[in-house]
């Protein structure tokens, strides 16, 4: 048992679904030895709260929340530099970080069991202006529905994203973006653009269905703007990781890239919004990056 490991822990994490388990979360890791939990009490907290504990002998971090929180902990440890792997309990929305580690199923038990065993692999991260992440950016369409997820009160899971999507397809505009770096594409009106390191986007779409966070490369999405009843063919398509060969999808692999909007766009990164610093912006791979405790033969 590595006495080095610690929780960060997102208690709002999943809609205010983890407060209920919080409890069973913290004995399970305290059996083991594991007994220092930080729990944020803001968005953003996740950031300093990493490089206390790093500071503080940290060598694993178990982020227990969703996507956002384990994307603020590993952008902490990469700009730390320091020796500090990441292990996930699932607990957000979407936990589709935690699916590519393929411990999204996995109880919090099983999970410490993995921080016990120690075995780390390195992953690939991404970085978009500034800005690392584990899972994903995305433009237009994404960050729409993401912005739209806000607003929705009564749904949780899969649900909200797929709710949000649904009506976003009546009434997004689409978005012009131009694209160097991807063979083949150009400046065009686009519905969305995402960059993936893995295969999940929202929880339910397979929105880079042969992404790999072990090739060095981020798998490119250009969806061209389209009517609605194409939309809604692309939506269903997406949910099961068949839209690849639709006429208005077109897919890169790419080690960097630059895309440039008419303003600043809004931006989602590991299922946060932001707003881009300039019209361009610039994202490439920085491969094998980030040590993470994955569960066996999720990675390859």
């Amino acid at each position: 048992m590595p006495p080095e490991a610690c929780l960060i822990v997102n208690p709002v994490a999943g809609r205010g679904g983890l407060r209920a388990k919080l409890a069973d979360v913290r004995d399970v890791f305290r059996k083991r030895g594991i007994k220092t939990v930080y729990e944020t009490s803001a968005a953003g907290d996740e950031h300093q709260l990493t490089h206390r504990a790093i500071q503080e002998g940290a060598s694993t971090i178990v982020g227990v929340g969703g996507d956002g929180t384990c994307g603020r902990i590993a952008g902490a440890i990469l700009e730390s530099k320091a020796r500090c792997a990441l292990a996930v309990v699932a607990a957000g929305t979407g936990n589709d970080f935690a699916k590519t580690l393929g411990v999204e199923t996995l109880t919090p038990d099983e999970v410490a069991e993995l921080v016990v065993r120690g075995h780390e692999t390195l992953i690939d991260v991404g970085l978009a202006d500034g800005h690392y992440f584990v899972n994903s950016c995305g433009f237009g369409f994404d960050s729409s529905v993401l912005e739209a997820t806000k607003r929705i009160r009564l749904l949780k899971g899969n649900a909200v994203y797929i709710y949000a999507a649904l009506k976003q397809l009546f009434t997004y505009r689409g978005v012009n973006v131009s694209a160097n770096g991807a063979t083949g594409v150009g400046a065009a009106r686009m519905l969305m653009v995402t960059l993936s390191n893995g295969r999940w986007l929202g929880g339910a779409f397979k929105i880079a269905p042969h992404a790999s966070a072990v090739d060095g490369r981020l798998d490119a999405c250009f969806v061209g703007d389209s009517n609605v009843v194409q939309r809604a063919r692309l939506f269903a398509a997406a949910l099961r990781g068949s839209h690849l060969g639709m006429p208005t999808v077109k897919t890169a692999h790419v080690q960097e890239l630059a895309l440039t909007f008419p303003d600043k766009p809004s931006m989602e990164i590991d299922g946060e919004l932001r707003v881009a610093l300039s019209r361009t912006v610039a994202i490439r791979c920085v491969p094998r990056a980030l040590a993470v405790l994955a569960a066996p033969g999720a990675l390859r």
